[in-house]
Order: structure tokens, then sequence, then C-alpha cells
């Protein structure tokens, strides 16, 4: 552990994690009026070298100036393989730090590069005069040694906030047959991404830290879409990249509880206060309905209603204690 850890929430809504190009003010613009949860920057893929250190001024000036209200902030820098990344990493932090919630570090191999993005974040905030430890990381694991370690990468600092699946470079660094990112490699018959995904997940909760899938590149394949977002989503992932604004709508739906499965839980979680209580008779389990519920049950209710709450839902019904 590296770096003093502020009270700062690390568990914000990233149902859906939309990709801007740091270098189109246009795109920039637009994005400040979708309704993803998240929105990162980026100077890595979606940047052309030769556009990328005008970009960091171009993401400076678009933190600072625009209305970012409700979206957790992230810039995407270049990965330490680079020569572009502590000038990235100096640039945006030093430039719009207390504008900036996270930096996402790409193409993570080992719980060291984690470390000295840590290192690198708090000589900044200690030198600009920032809150130390603020601004949190969200590492993505893109090839095969980056998996192997994702244990280690998940506790290499208290800024790390998300873990994030990164499909295109690691099915290319796995040689895996297949040209459409996300989509089953044909003469696979079962899942070839459960095994990663699994990893990845429980990495994650292992850490109290949020998993994120990567992105679908159909962007006009909404359907394809949902069908790989309902995947991770089943499996626990807490949101997906969306990479198109047509695909924010169905990343928010899938990574939302739906109405029914909300106002359920937190039947469970009045009915389980109530029966567990002196009134409700001090019960360790109790029935509502056909249904048992005990300890287990509230913890399960408990991730449905925070997701459901993060996601705005308004319950609909109200426990009611049976009279006497």
């Amino acid at each position: 552990m590296t770096s003093p850890v502020p009270q700062v929430n690390r568990l914000r809504p990233r149902r859906s994690c939309l990709a801007v190009p740091g270098s189109n003010p246009r795109f920039l613009e637009k994005a400040q009026g979708l309704p993803a949860d998240q929105v990162f920057l980026d100077l890595e893929d979606a940047c052309a070298p030769l556009a990328k250190p005008e970009a960091r001024h171009t993401i400076v000036k678009f933190l600072n100036e625009g209305d970012w209200t409700g979206k957790t902030r992230v810039v995407r820098v270049n990965d330490w393989t680079t020569e572009w990344t502590y000038r990235d990493v100096v640039t945006v932090v030093e430039g719009a730090g207390p504008n900036l919630d996270c930096i996402m570090l790409p193409k993570v191999q080992d719980a060291q590069q984690v470390v000295a993005l840590d290192l690198l974040l708090t000589q900044i905030e200690k030198t600009m005069g920032f809150e130390v430890g603020k601004i949190g990381i969200e590492a993505q694991i893109e090839n095969a040694k980056g998996l192997n370690n994702v244990n280690e990468i998940a506790t290499a600092s208290q800024r790390v906030e998300t873990i994030i699946f990164g499909p295109a470079d690691f099915m290319a660094s796995i040689n895996m047959k297949s040209l459409v990112v996300g989509e089953q490699p044909p003469g696979y018959p079962a899942d070839a991404y459960h095994y990663i995904l699994m990893k990845i997940l429980m990495a994650a909760r292992a850490n109290n830290l949020q998993a994120i899938d990567g992105p679908y590149l159909q962007i006009r394949n909404v359907d394809g879409y949902r069908e790989v977002a309902r995947r991770a989503a089943a499996l626990g992932f807490d949101g997906k990249w969306v990479l198109h604004p047509g695909q924010v709508e169905a990343s928010n739906e899938i990574f939302s509880p739906s109405q029914e499965d909300f106002d359920h839980a937190e039947l469970i979680l009045d009915a389980y206060d109530y029966y567990t209580s002196e009134a409700g008779g001090k019960k360790g389990s109790a029935m509502i309905g056909d249904e048992m519920i005990d300890e287990a049950s509230r913890k399960m209710a408990l991730v449905i209603s925070g997701k459901g709450r993060a996601a705005g839902l308004r319950r609909t019904s109200k426990f009611e204690a049976p009279s006497a």
C-alpha cells in the first residue's frame, strides 16, 4: 500500500463507461449530454501518436470547463511500455486534478506498474497541493501475464477501484481465432471468455473492487452488444464499456436490476430487519409468502438494492408487519 486514501466512494456507478477520443472536441462536447455513468477521455488507442501531445491539453480544458455532472470522470493514459505515459499523467493531473476522479492504466501486467502510477500521482498531488489519494486507478487487463497477476494487481494500491477486461488486445495476445471483439471464436462450443471474466471478477470481489467488461466493437449491432453485456451482467460484473451513444441505454438497462427485483430486494431487507428484531420474535429466518429468508438472503438483497439505488430506482411497494 503506497498512498494514504481519503474517504472516497470507490464503488461509483459504472453501468456504462463511455469511451471518448481525447483529440476530438466535438465528441468531448457531445459526451457531456449522454446518460453514461462514467466517461473516460482516451489518450491511448483512440488517439493517433501525433495527436497525443495536443490531446492532453484538450482533455484538461474539457475537464475544467465542461459539465460532467453525475458522471465519473476518467482519463485513460498510455501504458508504461510507451514513451507517453508519464507526460500523460503529469499534464492531465497537474492541469485538471481537482476535476478528475480516476486514471485508467491500460495493459497492466504486474502490480509494480500500478505502484508506479500510484507513486507518480502522489508526487503530483503533493506538489500541487491536491488531496493525496483522492484520484483512483482503474487497471485494464489485456494479456495473459496481466490475468495471471490480477490478484496482485488488485491489491497493489488503495487507489484501485476497478479491474477492466480489455478483450481486443487479450484476444490477440493469446492467438484467439476470432476477428470480432467479444464474440465467441468459431469451433469452440462453450464460452471462451468464462475463465477470463471469472478470474477478473474474483480478484475484484475479493478486494471490494468493481469489475467492468470491455468494448463490443460492432457499434451498430445493439442486439449483439446486449447479448455480450448480459453474459457479463449475469456473472456479476458492474458495467461495460460503450463506444457509441446507441449502446448507452442498453448498458444502463442490463446492469441495473429490474423494478420487480429491486422491490423484492427492498422487501427482503425490511422483512429481515423486522423478524430479527424484538418485535418480530428475534428469528434467524422467516417466511415471506412461500420464500424463506435468512442472513444469506439479506446479503444477496443488499447487492440488488445497492445497484437499484445507484441506478435511481424508487421502490413501488412496502413491507407491512403482520398484525398480532
